[in-house]
């Protein structure tokens, strides 16, 4: 086995603190990547979280300890390529083992062009991000001063139109898995999973997320769906009013920032979290029924309880006692801050995209059994 060259580097904070480490990944321009920093619990699924598009303007640092052991391949992608700043780890494993790998994590950030920082105490790291917060953060091969430079002039996410630079030019269809419904799903910065639970609905077509709701309509959709994506709700003024005037028209299922988006269009107010939710193990509860979900989560913001005199709280997080889910009483409508298609896991909660269907069907009338042309 080819040993590495070991290049020292390092990860600075905008408060200052400094944690030290070696170059992983591609090379950052001028020795210097800086992004939002936050942790994320999970013990499996690295690719899928690198690649989620969700982290557009974050670098994520990963609290399990071994990363890249199972290696990588191209069916666990969730997007055409990471959007994230940069990963932090703890130990990045030298060897990959399981059947499925192609390459290796090492590999799939140098070919998309994602710096990281290995050999981090990624321990303290994340126990310092709990107590201050998730912040803005520069790491890279040049000097601590450099670094703590840029670390002080990144604005972080608040307050910036991050779906921009994730979402689709134009409009692409996937096919029918398996149902026969026609939906439209916005991209914010939908995973590639929950396309692959959406088709089992029926056809999906894609569409950028500045589509007038005038053009989905035209398409006569079944429903509507919203999707996750990254960053700030609060300058995506165009995109609520375009799902002003979807809600009554047709149903809607939103997931994540799509929540958000829905929840701010029905008045609800939203704030940040101060480290955010990341990660595959948050319990959830389902208000309705009792039961407690495992939930994947990823998300920075959230919606204030109490702020949307329309609708009923479904579900709520078990952590911090944070909206989880919501469903309008005047408009067929309803959205949940985590990940129900949960690729590679927990699937505690795919039972909602077949609480879609049964919206649809509500208003649209059951499926036709013979397609639709």
């Amino acid at each position: 086995m080819k040993r590495r060259t070991v290049t020292e580097a390092a990860l600075v904070l905008a408060d200052g603190e400094v944690f030290e480490g070696e170059a992983i990944g591609a090379e950052p321009d001028g020795g210097v990547a800086t992004g939002e920093v936050v942790f994320n619990t999970v013990l499996a699924g690295y690719q899928e979280v690198i690649t989620d598009p969700s982290y557009a303007g974050q670098i994520i640092t990963f609290t399990a300890s071994h990363i890249g052991n199972y290696g990588v391949n191209d069916d666990d992608h969730e997007s055409r390529r990471p959007f994230c700043r940069g990963v932090v780890v703890r130990d990045l494993a030298r060897r990959r083992s399981n059947w499925r790998s192609t390459g290796d994590l090492d590999g799939l950030l140098r070919t998309h062009g994602v710096p990281g920082i290995a050999g981090v105490d990624t321990r303290r790291l994340t126990r310092h991000l709990r107590d201050a917060g998730a912040m803005p953060g520069a790491f890279g091969t040049n000097d601590v001063a450099t670094l703590a430079a840029a670390a002080a002039n990144e604005p972080g996410t608040d307050g910036i139109d991050l779906v921009a630079s994730v979402t689709c030019d134009t409009p692409t269809v996937v096919a029918s898995t398996g149902g026969a419904r026609r939906i439209v799903a916005y991209d914010f910065g939908i995973k590639a999973t929950i396309l692959r639970h959406l088709s089992g609905l029926g056809e999906v077509t894609i569409v950028p997320a500045a589509t007038p709701a005038t053009d989905v309509l035209d398409r006569d959709p079944d429903g509507v769906f919203l999707s996750n994506g990254p960053g700030d709700p609060g300058p995506l003024d165009d995109v609520r009013s375009n799902i002003g005037a979807l809600l009554g028209a047709v149903p809607v299922f939103g997931i994540c920032l799509g929540h958000q988006l829905l929840a701010g269009t029905l008045g609800a107010e939203t704030y940040k979290l101060p480290f955010g939710h990341h990660g595959g193990n948050h319990p959830v509860r389902n208000l309705s029924t009792g039961a407690v979900e495992i939930t994947s989560q990823n998300h920075n913001y959230c919606v204030a309880e109490g702020s949307m005199p329309t609708v009923e709280l479904t579900h709520v997080n078990l952590n911090d006692q944070t909206v989880e889910g919501i469903r309008c009483l005047d408009v067929p409508a309803f959205s949940v801050q985590y990940h129900p298609e949960a690729g590679p896991g927990p699937h505690d909660s795919r039972y909602l995209f077949d609480e879609f269907e049964d919206l649809m069907a509500s208003v649209r009338g059951p499926a036709p059994t013979g397609g639709r042309s």
